[in-house]
């Protein structure tokens, strides 16, 4: 789904300038081109962690902490490529110089993260002594979030989905010429995943020097935009240390052999949410429109079919686990499978408020909303692991996590219908309009 065509160039009309197309029809082969290629990608991960979490549990735990740290940096500083698919998709722009400064801005911010990482590694706990491995690649590696920006705010998926797939693709590889090798430790692992982000990285800058999307910076353009992208890299950060602080928790309380068994019940937990982004993704540019009203139905709609697609998800996901985890990963990962079976039921409604989030951004421009919210869930999740980690060790992780994404949820949705001017119930109740868009994606898929 396309509502303007790159580089100024005339495009058709798209679904939201055609009355007689539903939005749920017009959504569905973007979602659709998402989901599978997050699918891909995901079983790409999975592989990776699965050859981690059979070298060991505390290998495994190694790897979740590393990526969890590296995720912290890209949430703090990855709020360009919202604000750069905010400028392309609600004020109809293509901002070549824009995206020049933003190159410039995060590679001078990436150096100074990759510091930042030196000390951790250095002087930290010992199990982030291998976030050195981090620091090199951290020039780069906010670039590929960032840019990527561009087609976020375009609609167009398949260019996301080549930058979400190459990754873990390329790290499996990197990891299989050097176990022809005989290496195959984590360290290898580590570096092989930061070697496949800083390729991906010095890819997207040739194809967009290659392609006419960057020019002379704009520096005085970029400074307008800091205290937006500021916001959104602080809704971020909360955002993640939401669904991360139970495993910095873990590693703290009970170690780190103990975080690598929890980091498989967040794993399968958070996979809920590649349906829902795929869908959230699929038509953030028409959440971003500028027509209020089209804009507030579309975000309803997306909010109850992600909904329902996650609870027909959430019960395969968990039976599937069941079925695999132990045989594929060994039996020390049983022990996953209750925290997991208590974290499904909030990270379902947490992913499907997706949507609701997108529209505070993309569409109200007031991403402080939806940071509000996610600080007093990080806030509640804290508290209650705090309380009943040392009570129920992962399971108590589990359930705090799970009722503060409840929560959270909850409040966000009630901020959603005050600002919107919309009824709670027309939020969280389904009604006739959900019918007919499940009627279209059966037919849909029928064709």
């Amino acid at each position: 789904m396309q509502d303007r065509a790159p580089d100024g160039a005339a495009s058709p009309p798209s679904a939201q300038d055609r009355p007689d197309e539903r939005p749920a029809d017009s959504a569905v082969r973007g979602t659709l081109i998402n989901l599978a290629t997050r699918i891909a990608g995901v079983a790409a991960v999975l592989a990776i962690t699965a050859v981690t979490a059979r070298i060991s549990t505390q290998a495994q735990g190694t790897f979740a902490l590393f990526t969890s740290v590296e995720g912290v940096m890209l949430a703090l500083l990855s709020g360009f490529g919202i604000a750069l698919a905010r400028r392309v998709s609600h004020h109809g722009e293509q901002p070549r110089e824009w995206v020049s400064a933003m190159v410039w801005a995060c590679l001078a911010l990436g150096a100074g993260a990759a510091a930042l990482l030196a000390v951790l590694s250095a002087w930290g706990p010992p199990a982030y002594r291998w976030v050195w491995l981090l620091a090199l690649g951290a020039p780069l590696l906010l670039l590929p979030a960032n840019l990527a920006g561009w087609w976020l705010g375009q609609g167009r998926m398949a260019p996301m989905a080549r930058v979400s797939l190459v990754p873990p693709c390329l790290t499996l590889l990197l990891l299989l010429a050097l176990w022809a090798l005989g290496r195959g430790g984590v360290p290898e692992v580590l570096a092989s995943w930061v070697t496949a982000k800083v390729l991906l990285a010095l890819a997207l800058l040739w194809v967009f020097w290659r392609t006419a999307r960057l020019a002379r910076p704009d520096f005085a353009a970029l400074r307008a935009d800091v205290p937006f992208v500021a916001t959104i890299g602080l809704t971020n950060l909360i955002g993640l240390l939401n669904y991360r602080v139970g495993l910095f928790m873990v590693e703290r309380l009970l170690g780190l052999s103990a975080t690598g068994v929890y980091s498989i019940a967040v794993v399968v937990a958070e996979l809920l949410w590649f349906v829902s982004g795929s869908l959230t993704q699929a038509v953030y540019g028409r959440i971003g429109t500028p027509d209020a009203a089209r804009a507030v139905q579309t975000t309803v709609r997306v909010l109850q079919l992600s909904v329902v697609a996650l609870a027909v998800t959430a019960p395969l996901l968990g039976l599937l686990a069941v079925a695999v985890v132990p045989r594929v990963l060994g039996p020390a990962y049983a022990d996953s499978l209750a925290p997991m079976a208590v974290l499904l039921p909030g990270a379902l409604l947490f992913g499907g408020a997706s949507a609701l989030s997108a529209w505070f951004t993309n569409h109200a421009g007031r991403p402080q909303v939806p940071a509000q919210v996610a600080a007093l869930s990080l806030g509640l999740n804290a508290l209650l692991g705090a309380l009943l980690v040392p009570r129920w060790g992962m399971t108590g992780a589990a359930l705090a996590a799970s009722l503060a994404y409840t929560a959270s949820v909850g409040l966000l949705a009630w901020r959603f219908a005050l600002h919107a001017g919309v009824p709670l119930a027309r939020v969280l109740l389904p009604g006739a309009q959900l019918r007919i868009d499940l009627r279209s994606l059966l037919r849909w898929r029928g064709r």
